[in-house]
């Protein structure tokens, strides 16, 4: 069993380390991560011909094998997928992130990217992402709370699940998305399988320009973060606000019936009846 370790806050994040140390007797582990941060990447792999990647050795302890990419989380799942660190790995597992990937989150995030793009290669992904305590806005987390992540829970989770799916192999590829309140284990109220919400637990609410000093017609952007709002508690965010561990199995984009009076459809007919 050959598993790669990925995340999007880069290979010296900690939570990184703590995954990879937590599953590394489960099979031949190899972290292959970003070197540096790309939190909000989604499932990108970057202007590849622009930004012309680059490979470096790495080191985490207690892990064996490990590497940087100069590029986004999909991208160093692909250079895997073709054979860039060795041979054919059969699981992938991307995490652990900082800030809980909930309900529209889960659409920009690079943990949860990571885990698409192994899918859509054919090999299963797992994402696993835990809540911060006092500060979390669409998944992302702001460097001051870190030392208060309880690690080691998300990382025990982890190992459980990634050794379930390990033993009982699924029939095709698919993407398991989990949550983990940032709680002692035994403080975790248990768990919940759960549908995708909407909001987030904590929302970016207003941008503002100002002014950047010297500096004519350029403008920083002052963001506004919200505060928390309570959420379903079937839904993802729902869950982990209510210290349950959240797990979703995140499916493929579907298609819908087109709309009554559907505005492409007539304007496309127009446009090719001349």
């Amino acid at each position: 069993m050959r598993i790669l370790v990925t995340n999007d806050d880069g290979i010296d994040s900690l939570g990184l380390h703590e995954l990879a140390r937590s599953i590394a007797d489960l099979g031949e582990v190899t972290v292959v991560a970003p070197d540096k941060e790309y939190s909000g990447a989604g499932a990108a792999i970057g202007a590849v011909h622009l930004i012309r990647p680059e490979v470096h050795d790495a080191y985490i302890e207690g892990i064996q094998t490990s590497w940087s990419v100069s590029g986004p989380p999909g991208l160093c799942v692909i250079y895997a997928r073709l054979g860039l660190f060795g041979d054919p790995f059969d699981l992938v597992v991307s995490g652990i992130n900082p800030g809980i990937n909930v309900g529209r989150s889960v659409y920009h995030s690079g943990t949860v990217g990571a885990a698409l793009t192994a899918r859509n290669g054919g090999i299963t992904g797992i994402a696993v992402s835990q809540a911060v305590t006092d500060w979390g806005v669409e998944g992302q987390a702001s460097n001051e709370v870190l030392d208060k992540q309880i690690w080691e829970s998300a990382a025990e989770v982890a190992k459980i699940v990634t050794a379930s799916v390990i033993e009982r192999p699924l029939s095709k590829a698919s993407v398991l998305n989990v949550n983990v309140p940032n709680l002692p284990l035994n403080k975790i109220a248990g768990w919940r399988n759960t549908r995708i919400g909407f909001e987030p637990m904590r929302a970016l609410a207003k941008a503002d320009l100002i002014s950047k000093p010297g500096h004519a017609g350029s403008y920083q952007v002052e963001m506004n973060w919200g505060d928390p709002s309570p959420l379903p508690s079937d839904t993802d965010g729902g869950a982990v606000m209510e210290d349950y561990v959240s797990v979703t199995w995140l499916g493929h984009i579907p298609t819908e019936t087109p709309p009554d009076n559907d505005p492409a459809a007539q304007a496309l007919n127009e446009l090719f009846a001349k």
